[in-house]
């Protein structure tokens, strides 16, 4: 019986990390998504930078982003591509943004940031409490032979890689959380440029580098 879940693991960019022998700069950028996945991914966020900057007002520095949410969403429908991330973003943004015009306080666009890192955590550290760390589990099924779940090796390597996924999630709180109690929307709206793709590219690198080196040793 095929295994959806994994069949869609086996289809995505991250396998194509898998299938390289050699990581590049190339091939780790075609992972996030290219010039196109950069952009898409940063757009809102900078733009919520610049209009907050510029203006100081809320209105126009949620809005902004929701609009160039739609206008990525609209270009992917046009040009036939994949919409569920443009849609499942814009989701996000807009929910975010209704929720900044709710409260009225520009900060809270950044809520829905700190509930899924928080959740990101969380699950990181359950899957290690449970003896099941997330990173193995992602390995087997982008592996067939399941090695996570054979190997010592491999299993120690998804273990540490897991635990410093949650670091990562949990420094992404630490330190923005403080600048939304200050209030500081400028800094906290840079600073989660600087934590977002960029950290998450350099981790993701790693990442593959610890566990190919594990598969690599336990298939000697």
């Amino acid at each position: 019986m095929k295994n959806p879940l994994g069949e869609s693991v086996s289809k995505s960019p991250l396998a194509s990390l898998v299938a390289n022998e050699k990581l590049t700069g190339a091939s780790l950028f075609s992972a996030i998504g290219g010039v196109r996945g950069v952009v898409e991914s940063t757009a809102p966020g900078f733009l919520f930078l610049v209009v907050f900057t510029v203006t100081g007002d809320l209105f126009p520095s949620v809005i902004a982003p929701v609009i160039v949410a739609i206008a990525i969403l609209i270009t992917r429908l046009v040009q036939r591509l994949p919409v569920l991330p443009a849609i499942s973003g814009g989701i996000g943004i807009a929910l975010s943004a209704g929720f900044a015009l709710w409260t009225g306080r520009a900060e809270d666009n950044f809520v829905g940031g700190f509930i899924i890192n928080s959740i990101s955590m969380v699950v990181m550290l359950v899957s290690i409490l449970i003896r099941r760390p997330l990173i193995g589990i992602v390995t087997n099924l982008l592996v067939s032979e399941n090695p996570a779940r054979t190997s010592p090796i491999v299993r120690r390597a998804a273990y540490l890689a897991t635990i410093v996924w949650a670091g990562f999630f949990g420094l992404r709180l630490a330190v923005q959380f403080p600048l939304y109690l200050a209030q500081a929307t400028a800094a906290l709206a840079a600073t989660k440029l600087l934590m977002g793709l960029p950290m998450y590219a350099a981790l993701l690198w790693v990442t593959w580098l610890m566990m190919r080196s594990a598969l690599s040793a336990a298939a000697r």
